[in-house]
């Protein structure tokens, strides 16, 4: 019997609570993990994202966790020295593999943080808004740590056995992040519709931000995606298919976690030894482009971001002009390898290249750390 999203959520719920187990007072509505449900509720009735309700609901329970180890369990109790040395728990805390958070991930935990006390002061819950005066930290810009080189994504690419269902399933799925650079999220969200294998095309739906874009995608990643559609996703799907197009071994479609789990499996397996799974194809595909002479805001254009601070030379491109710029510079769009990418009109602002790929460093603090 397939799960409802209701399900989903009440799982969800159920794995948080026994995550945090200081979190106390959750049948009481006015409690601060009760006033966080309602917080998500409204969030939802307001159209906000799934993956954003799910980021939110992780912060703000592990802010109500470490409350309710100071026996902080009410609204009223809070105040700004309380959220000022919470900020600090936030500067001194380590990762599981000893690593400090990252600024921007300080700063995500901490926006999610002034958002829900900005509405609770909206909704007359609390009289003032202790989270106002919040100083958030400076994120500084940084070029991501880990980029697989061209040679050590083709011997990522070459792992999975496509002698077998999944392993051709596999094959796809990273061919589609490294010709698209898509998000993970993306990718568990594709219906077998979205790709046209003739145009050479894929329609990122409800992506970040809830927009949609349609862009390219590289003619060996169509015909990988062509061939595990005709041999293997038939031998995956169930009863209850929903159009899925990249299926479980159970016939159900992919969570985003699994992909992360499936990219970092084929990444250590072929010997690499950098940090990162499915971001690390959204980062070489970007790189790889630039170096080839894309102009910036192509790329901007198939990462789906809608802002570079840096320049305002950014306008809407055409997905034929798109597919024709990803053709001539991303290294695997052609079936057959050329021996050298024509001339192309370059944009040559290192700025807007160097905030691209910062912006790129801090998407990846999202994605879980796998190692």
């Amino acid at each position: 019997m397939a799960k409802t999203k209701r399900d989903v959520r009440n799982n969800r719920k159920t794995n948080l609570l026994g995550q945090f187990p200081h979190i106390q007072h959750i049948n009481h509505a006015q409690s601060l993990y009760g006033l966080t449900q309602a917080y998500l509720l409204w969030l939802r009735e307001h159209n906000y994202s799934e993956l954003t309700l799910e980021g939110r609901e992780l912060h703000l329970c592990e802010l109500v966790d470490w409350c309710g180890q100071r026996q902080v369990f009410y609204p009223s109790q809070m105040s700004k020295p309380i959220l000022d040395r919470y900020q600090r728990t936030l500067f001194y805390k380590r990762k599981a593999n000893g690593e400090p958070l990252s600024f921007s991930s300080q700063c995500g935990r901490l926006s999610a943080i002034r958002a829900w006390f900005k509405w609770l002061m909206q909704q007359d819950y609390i009289a003032s808004n202790p989270a106002s005066e919040l100083q958030m930290p400076r994120v500084e810009k940084r070029l991501p740590k880990s980029i697989l080189s061209e040679r050590e994504i083709e011997k990522v690419l070459h792992q999975p056995n496509t002698s077998d269902a999944l392993g051709l399933r596999d094959r796809a799925i990273l061919e589609v992040l490294y010709s698209t650079g898509i998000r993970r999220t993306e990718v568990a969200n594709l219906k077998i519709t979205d790709i046209d294998i003739a145009e050479g095309t894929l329609m990122v739906r409800q992506g970040k931000g809830k927009k949609d874009r349609l862009i390219p995608i590289g003619e060996r990643a169509a015909a990988w995606v062509e061939k595990y559609i005709y041999e293997a996703r038939i031998e995956l799907s169930c009863a209850r298919d929903n159009g899925e197009l990249f299926l479980s071994a159970y016939g159900l479609g992919l969570h985003p976690n699994n992909l992360t789990t499936l990219a970092r499996k084929y990444i250590e397996q072929a010997g690499i030894k950098k940090v990162g799974a499915c971001h690390l194809f959204r980062h070489a595909m970007a790189t790889l482009m630039l170096e080839n002479g894309a102009d910036i805001r192509f790329i901007q254009e198939m990462l789906g971001h809608s802002d570079i601070s840096t320049t305002e030379i950014y306008t809407q491109v055409s997905v034929k002009k798109l597919k024709e710029i990803h053709t001539k510079t991303h290294p695997a769009a052609a079936l057959i390898k050329k021996q050298k990418a024509p001339d192309v009109e370059l944009v040559s602002i290192e700025d807007a290249e160097a905030a691209l790929l910062s912006m790129l460093e801090a998407e990846a603090s999202e994605e879980p750390s796998i190692h």
